[in-house]
């Protein structure tokens, strides 16, 4: 029989020519452990999934407790099942009104899509509003509104009437016209190297949307749920969206994501048609017993704190002449080097530490810092000396 390396790579699609190859039979807390026994650092978090630790007890056992009494029953919308109902409920009690209703689907790509097609269905127009180096998913829908010709050239025609602003330049208001169906942005852009939003211009993009009665859709699956140091970014800036897209941590490890708004709004995909929008697996009760236990866990632990606390010391112990910036807030860092060329060594290199690190999609020469909110100060240090050494041997100074 062929190596296990070899068998993923003739028997599974692949992302990339070069993915990773770690083989991973165990993980812990923030620790990965290869089928050699090396164990590493995780300092990516599955792309902020894993907020709540690798095999986080309560998790687990929520899942096994799921398992044990019922798993898929029906598709989304017509069966009661109590996970769904109860996870909703304590996500809405931490969200300001409008939030009153929850649609939950399997991953962040189809929260969009479903985001986007109730700030149609409300709105009656066609046009949509997106920003330079968003990332929303790879799905048509939320390929249209990505922010980057890169990903999606290969794929045309998309959705018709998608224009794009820069994101913090005022001009993009101009776009935001009668027209538009919704304006979808992250709060903080994440894939762009987490850069944070000029002061007032998400309130500027509110009261663009106020004045032409345009959706305002706020992209949260990667900064939601504590990763940023609150809650959800968006309180970081107190201006509340009409729609928010959930995802990533969402389901404590397991595949979920979520759009949320107003009842009312919501109300609309059940009627003319029915059936406006279904999933089968969306809110499936496993994902749902993970995510509740997960966000109870990070709740009770004050993990968004704990986010607020290890970043300050990530910022002061990671100097070196290598590194030009560090971005973000919380446990969202971006951390920028010299160049493309360095930071694409520094995240080959890295396994070679101790540690996992990864790139942004459209800011190469910076690398992405997102542990579980779980790490503990001791592991922080620990993470921070080893990716200094690992800068250090990138740098060319350390073999």
């Amino acid at each position: 029989m062929l190596p296990l390396q070899n068998r993923f790579l003739k028997f599974l699609g692949q992302t990339s020519e070069e993915p990773a190859l770690l083989d991973i039979v165990r993980a812990e807390g923030v620790r990965l452990y290869d089928r050699s026994g090396n164990s590493y650092i995780d300092l990516i978090s599955g792309v902020s999934v894993s907020s709540t630790g690798h095999s986080n007890r309560e998790v687990t056992e929520a899942v096994k407790s799921q398992v044990d009494s019922y798993m898929h029953l029906m598709v989304y919308g017509e069966f009661v099942q109590a996970p769904q109902v109860e996870y909703a409920e304590k996500l809405l009690s931490l969200l300001p009104p409008p939030f009153g209703s929850i649609f939950f689907v399997n991953s962040g790509s189809e929260a969009v899509e479903g985001a986007l097609k109730l700030a149609r269905k409300e709105t009656g127009r066609k046009g949509i509003v997106s920003f330079e180096n968003g990332y929303h998913g790879s799905t048509y829908g939320a390929l249209s509104v990505q922010g980057s010709d890169h990903y999606s050239k290969s794929f045309g025609p998309l959705l018709p009437a998608v224009k794009r602003g820069i994101f913090n330049h005022f001009d993009a208001l101009d776009l935001i016209t009668e027209e538009v169906s919704s304006v979808i942005v992250e709060p903080i852009q994440a894939e762009a190297g987490v850069v944070e939003p000029h002061p007032q211009f998400l309130e500027s993009l509110r009261e663009r949307c106020n004045e032409t009665g345009t959706i305002l859709i706020f992209d949260e699956c990667q900064t939601g749920l504590g990763r940023t140091g609150k809650g959800f970014a968006f309180e970081h800036y107190g201006v509340v969206p009409d729609i928010i897209v959930l995802a990533k941590a969402l389901g404590g490890g397991m595949p979920l994501g979520a759009f949320v708004s107003s009842p009312r709004m919501m109300k609309s995909l059940s009627v003319n048609p029915p059936l406006g929008h279904i999933t089968t697996f969306g809110g499936h009760p496993v994902c749902c017993a993970a995510g509740l236990a997960s966000l109870n866990y990070s709740l009770r632990n004050d993990l968004a704190a704990n986010a607020s606390d290890i970043s300050q010391l990530i910022r002061a112990r990671l100097d070196h002449p290598a590194i030009k910036e560090i971005r973000g807030r919380g446990l969202l860092l971006a951390i920028e080097l010299a160049s493309c060329e360095m930071a694409s060594k520094v995240v080959k290199m890295a396994p070679r530490f101790g540690i996992v690190v990864d790139l942004f999609l459209f800011r190469e020469n910076s690398i992405r810092v997102a542990p579980p909110l779980t790490i503990n100060m001791q592991e922080a240090e620990e993470a921070c000396s080893r990716l200094l050494e690992l800068i250090e041997a990138a740098a060319g100074k350390r073999d």
